[in-house]
């Protein structure tokens, strides 16, 4: 299929909607908040109800953000099954912390459907009515999961639809199931038209005509064709005829689509407009409110977010995977990540003009160049875009600028005092302070270590007072220590380069970035700065020191605990299990890496370590199993050994393991001998980390890590 013109910015503007929605609908999700009490108490809803600093994780993104990595995962021949996302879901899933409602077995259907999957069963078994029966196959997530297959099938309803029904099918059925079709559908559609119409018919389409979910759709565009002003008349007969009384569970799917449908039809193509009726509505809000913002985000573009809702988010979201690093989600780099893939699962067709075929090429060219995996690279290319930066002074005021040269962060500086130590920054890691609530446990690991060099442009005007210089830096996130490089003075009208190592934190991570804006006399400034061109890239060289973290979201910075119990003790990590568990520590992209660790079993055994671990199915493994032995192992969706061999060890010893993984070649070392020597091509990237494979208790001590260059 052709590629939509403007496909990146709608998919942006789409992202953008689903998260506004989901922010403006959270706070009155409980079920205390019923459509009365939330007209009561916040009458015409125009602005976000809550406050926060920073919103925490939320399940309707958790899930469309890494369901849709079963693509990357699994279809390398252009291709997956419903097998393949249930496989995603059991892989980025953290045991009964986060992600998801654990609302128990027959009573959340996704609690039901990830037992059903890690007990051995396969999706679609795993969501279907045959197995756990209509009340729980219905219910409201078969469509609140599925926004980026939309997204990364644009302007194609019915494959949209394809994936969106089988992603569905991992945990819902029936009327479920046509709710991920129809949701997926109308995103689809939405890249082509903003007509709101046009959108709910071809997402019909995609439904069976007699089904329960079509018949609520279709009830909702009549009433609405006849009292086309008045949503809480509208609301009164969806509730009479459609309501929450009528269909069993807890959170059923039709009731939730008729306010879909309802908040649709009377936004009227307002995104803002949308997701506030939708969330006036009640039931099931930031779901509903969510699912509306992305379709009508895509529809109007980004010229539809208003700034009201879009600034407070500043281009931020957490996510509550299996990994820390993949939850720091900066949502242009995510919209760009979405829009390769839909260049790669979209090939051309034989129907492109040699415009839209040049069209394809240069997008996917820019977006292979742009988008940051293991680096950090923000071009604030896109319109309003800020990824995240954000200011300690209200002398500093930030905002996405188009210069001639591109896009640009725009600072400005309002008679800033001298010695005020000002920054303007990006946070690569974030700590449970930085937020209000705990919203599905998010957790994270750093984006950037030392090591790694930090790069921008950096330009500016001077209306008047002192001149300027500017102080790249990085904060230790243990004793909130300021780190800081050489001064560069700014001269205007010239763009001065920046380049700045990080520097070693000995054992804490790095949780801010960027600069500290000086004025060089007593005078005050007033004038304004310009960023462009911002990243991190290099190989990094770093410790974690555990004397140095803390215990929080459920686990332990700076990482992920899977089962089992996590703790600190002293200056080490303590893990203990009845089975497997594990931590899950560094960056998700890591590829070439050499690092090290200390264990000391306390009791039992298979304590181990892990390395390129994409998640709880995929990655490697070295334990000390049996008394005397130490096993290499490889988890492909099961732990499976790959070579295992003498090794002396006992209660009460520490040693010393440590991984070179170049490549191919793995080659472990334990008690400074040379175990393994492993050629094995299954996995080229993932985090490090800790493991427990059977029943014992066991001590991990301070981590050294050393990313290398492939042939080193």
């Amino acid at each position: 299929m052709p590629i939509p013109r403007n496909y990146l910015e709608k998919l942006y503007a789409g992202v953008l909607g689903k998260c506004i929605g989901i922010r403006i609908g959270a706070p009155v999700e409980p079920t205390v908040w019923t459509y009365e009490r939330i007209r009561k108490t916040y009458g015409e809803i125009s602005s976000y109800v809550r406050d926060y600093r920073l919103f925490a994780a939320d399940d309707d993104f958790n899930g469309p953000a890494f369901f849709i990595r079963a693509l990357v995962d699994y279809g390398k021949d252009g291709d997956i099954t419903a097998a393949d996302i249930g496989k995603a879901f059991l892989n980025y899933t953290r045991e009964e912390k986060g992600f998801h409602w654990w609302g128990g077995y027959g009573r959340s259907t996704e609690h039901t459907a990830y037992l059903n999957l890690a007990s051995g069963m396969e999706a679609p078994e795993s969501g279907s009515m045959a197995t756990n029966g209509a009340a729980i196959a219905e219910q409201i997530g078969g469509q609140i999961f599925v926004d980026t297959w939309g997204l990364v099938f644009p302007a194609d309803v019915g494959k949209a639809a394809y994936y969106g029904g089988m992603a569905a099918s991992v945990s819902h059925d029936g009327n479920g199931l046509y709710g991920g079709r129809f949701i997926a559908a109308a995103i689809s559609r939405a890249f082509e038209t903003d007509d709101v119409a046009a959108i709910l018919d071809a997402a019909q389409s995609v439904i069976p005509a007699d089904s329960e979910y079509a018949r609520v759709v279709r009830a909702v565009i009549e009433f609405h064709r006849g009292n086309p002003s008045d949503f809480r008349a509208c609301m009164d007969y969806l509730t009479a005829g459609f309501g929450y009384d009528r269909y069993p569970g807890v959170c059923h799917i039709i009731p939730n689509a008729g306010v879909c449908i309802l908040s649709l039809l009377y936004g009227e193509g307002d995104l803002s407009r949308t997701v506030e009726i939708a969330t006036m509505c009640g039931w099931d809000t930031d779901c509903n409110a969510g699912n509306v913002g992305t379709i009508i985000g895509v529809a109007g573009g980004l010229e539809g977010v208003a700034d009201r809702y879009r600034l407070p988010m500043n281009d931020f979201f957490a996510c509550s995977s299996i990994a820390g690093s993949l939850n720091i989600v900066d949502l242009p780099t995510f919209s760009k990540q979405m829009a390769l893939l839909g260049l790669r699962f979209n090939h051309e067709s034989g129907t492109e003009t040699e415009a839209e075929k040049s069209d394809r090429a240069g997008l996917e060219a820019y977006l292979e160049a742009s988008t940051g995996y293991r680096e950090l690279h923000f071009d604030f290319t896109l319109s309003g875009s800020t990824h995240g930066f954000r200011t300690d002074s209200n002398a500093l005021t930030l905002k996405n600028v188009r210069l001639e040269s591109g896009g640009a962060l725009e600072i400005l500086v309002d008679r800033l005092p001298r010695g005020s130590g000002s920054g303007v920054f990006f946070k690569p890691f974030y700590r449970r302070e930085d937020f209000d609530d705990e919203r599905y446990s998010p957790a994270f690991s750093p984006l950037v270590h030392p090591g790694q060099t930090m790069k921008m442009r950096v330009n500016c005007e001077r209306w008047g007072g002192s001149p300027l210089a500017v102080i790249p830096y990085a904060r230790e996130t243990h004793g909130k220590r300021i780190l800081e490089g050489a001064a560069f003075e700014l001269a205007p009208g010239i763009w001065t380069d920046i380049e700045y190592v990080l520097p070693d934190t000995d054992g804490a991570s790095i949780d801010e970035i960027g600069i500290k804006v000086e004025v060089l006399t007593d005078e005050r400034c007033l004038g304004k700065i310009f960023i462009k061109d911002f990243s991190v890239t290099g190989k990094a060289r770093y410790a974690v020191d555990f004397a140095k973290q803390r215990a929080e979201f459920a686990t332990i910075t700076p990482g992920v605990a899977n089962r089992g119990f996590w703790n600190l003790e002293g200056d080490s990590l303590l893990g203990m299990s009845v089975g497997r568990a594990e931590f899950y520590a560094g960056n998700y992209y890591s590829r070439d890496i050499r690092f090290s660790t200390t264990v000391t079993p306390l009791a039992g055994d298979g304590h181990g370590i892990l390395f390129r671990a994409k998640g709880a199915m995929m990655g490697y493994a070295v334990v000390l199993a049996s008394p005397g032995r130490i096993a290499f192992l490889r988890n492909d969706h099961g732990l499976a050994v790959v070579e295992e061999k003498p090794f002396a060890w006992h209660a009460g010893g520490t040693y010393v393991l440590a991984v070179e993984a170049v490549g191919q070649r793995l080659r472990v070392s334990a008690g400074g001998s040379a175990i393994f020597d492993i050629v094995d091509g299954s996995f080229g990237n993932g985090m490090y980390g800790f493991c427990r494979t059977r029943r014992g208790r066991c001590l991990f001590g301070r981590i050294e890590v050393e990313e290398l260059s492939e042939g080193r």
